[in-house]
């Protein structure tokens, strides 16, 4: 496991972190799934590559990971060290190729239109990855498969709303164009870094939408798996105070420094989590 836990430690990510409330075993599994998906996102993102040899190499890894499911020995380190994962865990290729299919967007598409293509979007690079981890956290009732889609959306429009600056710096801009419309809001002014009221109530209107995933996942997560899903709750406790912190800005995130919790506020929420669901208490710590 030492090549998958190299790659979730140098991270430092707030997904990362919140494997610290699992057990050594489902640790380890988690840590493997992050490196893949990592590597993925890695590959997709490295602009110094020409685009169509991303694309091959995505075509790679989405080959690799087959092999991974079948008996054959994959060529990738990582696939190598997540092949057990897959048996264990009886995670499936579906999922594997779905994320893949999510980050293959980043390499055609700088614009979505409306927030039908941002969900799929937001599914296949978020939800996706929550489906897979509830196999590995474990879980009895079924609708745990819809509190994981809910609250990967819900994370995944806070890491946009988060990211929208170093986004423009690549070209690309993930706010529904319809929104940029209604609110009078120019493409050019988000490339060029401009802040303005025009713009903070654009990204309000996308953190409602946030919000309102954040409640569904509250709301649907069931009781008797609220436990096994201690590490998921945390990730939800961490990426609410951090759509908190945007919103008490204004959402001006057009600055130098990304906006962050500091290491003193993950582990105070770290703490509270375990408390909570150590103590039985059943309200989530975010969304309301």
């Amino acid at each position: 496991m030492q090549q998958c836990r190299t790659i979730t430690r140098k991270s430092a990510s707030n997904l990362a972190l919140a494997f610290v409330l699992l057990p050594r075993i489902k640790r380890d599994a988690m840590s493997t799934l992050y490196a893949f998906c990592r590597q993925v996102d890695d590959v997709a993102d490295d602009e110094s590559v020409p685009v169509e040899r991303r694309r091959e190499q995505l075509g790679v890894w989405r080959a690799d990971v087959r092999r991974a499911f079948g008996n054959e020995t994959p060529q990738l380190a990582v696939n190598r060290e997540l092949q057990a994962i897959l048996r264990q865990y009886r995670l499936p290729f579906e999922h594997f190729d779905e994320l893949i299919r999510g980050v293959e967007m980043d390499l055609d598409i700088r614009r979505y239109a409306t927030y039908e293509l941002l969900d799929l979007y937001c599914y296949r690079v978020a939800s996706v990855v929550g489906l897979l981890s509830i196999e590995v956290f474990g879980y009895r009732n079924p609708a745990c498969r819809d509190y994981a889609v809910y609250l990967g959306k819900a994370l995944q429009l806070t890491n946009i709303l988060r990211d929208v600056r170093t986004d423009a710096e690549r070209g690309r801009i993930y706010l529904p164009l319809v929104e940029l419309t209604r609110c009078q809001v120019r493409e050019e002014e988000i490339l060029g870094n401009e802040y303005s009221p025009r713009f903070c109530e654009l990204a309000t209107g996308v953190a409602a939408r946030a919000r309102r995933f954040y409640e569904l996942a509250r709301d649907t997560l069931p009781d008797e798996d609220r436990r096994a899903m201690m590490a998921a709750e945390l990730m939800g406790s961490v990426y609410w105070r951090l759509l908190r912190k945007l919103e008490r800005r204004r959402f001006d995130v057009f600055g130098p420094e990304l906006t962050r919790l500091n290491k003193g506020q993950k582990f105070l929420l770290i703490f509270r989590t375990w408390c909570r669901l150590v103590s039985g208490a059943v309200a989530p710590n975010y969304g309301a």
